[in-house]
């Protein structure tokens, strides 16, 4: 089809991918699985791609009724974390033409204010961190299509839950520090009321508890470089036998403890060894680098996507936590035998 000319409508695509209209139908509709082969449907989006067509979503809408807008809410944006989770949904989301639209609810702040006359009628459904889930009253999500994500299965609002298998990162590092020899921890833990960060606590005690001769401390502290700082160095110099080992819930927290034992005089790993969670940008640019908990944000995000689309259709969402991986580096050693 020349430049310039009128959009490309599907008949133009089928003519390209050599299908019919129906099955252009259906693979831009999502609805060809047991219907196209995948080797079809794959011609179907390629064509569609090199032609730049776009469906006509303004007449898809009102045979449907949809605004084909999804809200993801979110806590404060500031780490790349949530970006990711963004990255991830909004792509899948285009494909199937869809559009995000992002929600922070600021920790401390309160629930922010609805920024929709109306939400019910402006969304066709919700992707919710449970981190963020008092926002959910404010925009009385919790009466749309919801999928949680880092949220506990058994108390999320009767909603579909998308986790990543925190619990199972936690094991990792754990019997990571325990095969290097440690044995008195220290857990610096996030100071917020959330299911996941309760999953680490748990985990790691029970985990570090399992071994013979071993203890475990427990600091909160904010999510924050500042907060973390204080929280450790006030934790590691009080009485009794100093941890060989700190456990962060987040990298931004290790990157406090790294602060407070160079404040103290003491080195990573030679004296303490320091783990993080979450793989941030920030893990590669500490000083040893950092040993942490790789979680694919992006992934985290197509997943509750793809749970809210099954959930639109009506369908059941595949289940099962999505794997993460222990990234070992330079802040993890053994015991120092002094």
């Amino acid at each position: 089809m020349a430049r310039g000319s009128t959009r490309p409508t599907s008949r133009d695509v089928a003519q390209a991918a050599g299908v019919s209209q129906a099955a252009v139908s259906l693979v831009l509709g999502d609805k060809w699985r047991g219907r196209v082969s995948e080797t079809t449907a794959e011609r179907v989006r390629e064509a569609a791609r090199e032609l730049g067509y776009r469906p006509n979503l303004a007449a898809r809408n009102l045979r449907l009724g949809r605004t084909r807008t999804v809200l993801l809410v979110v806590p404060a944006l500031t780490t790349e974390f949530f970006a990711g989770v963004y990255t991830g949904a909004a792509r899948l989301a285009a494909e199937h033409g869809f559009g995000v639209v992002l929600y922070p609810s600021p920790e401390g702040v309160g629930p922010a204010r609805d920024p929709f006359a109306s939400a019910q009628a402006a969304l066709d459904g919700v992707l919710a961190s449970s981190m963020a889930a008092d926002a959910l009253t404010a925009i009385r999500g919790d009466q749309l299509p919801l999928v949680m994500l880092d949220s506990d299965p058994s108390g999320s609002l009767g909603a579909a839950t998308v986790n990543l298998d925190i619990a199972d990162g936690v094991r990792q590092v754990a019997d990571h520090l325990l095969g290097l020899g440690h044995r008195h921890f220290l857990h610096l833990a996030a100071d917020i009321p959330s299911w996941t960060f309760e999953v680490r606590a748990r985990e790691l005690a029970a985990r570090v508890g399992a071994a013979a001769g071993t203890s475990l401390r427990t600091a909160p502290a904010p999510i924050s470089i500042d907060g973390a700082l204080a929280a450790a160095e006030a934790a590691l110099s009080a009485p009794g036998p100093r941890p060989t080992a700190v456990v962060c819930d987040d990298d931004k927290l290790a990157a406090g403890v790294y602060k407070a034992l160079r404040r103290l005089g003491l080195r990573v790993p030679d004296d303490v060894s320091v783990t993080g969670l979450d793989d941030l940008a920030l893990a590669t640019a500490l000083d040893p680098e950092l040993t942490t908990v790789r979680l694919d944000a992006e992934l985290f995000g197509e997943r509750g996507m793809r749970a809210l689309l099954a959930v639109l259709e009506g369908r059941t969402p595949d289940g099962g936590d999505i794997p993460v991986e222990l990234v070992v580096r330079a802040s993890t050693a053994p015991p120092n035998a002094s």
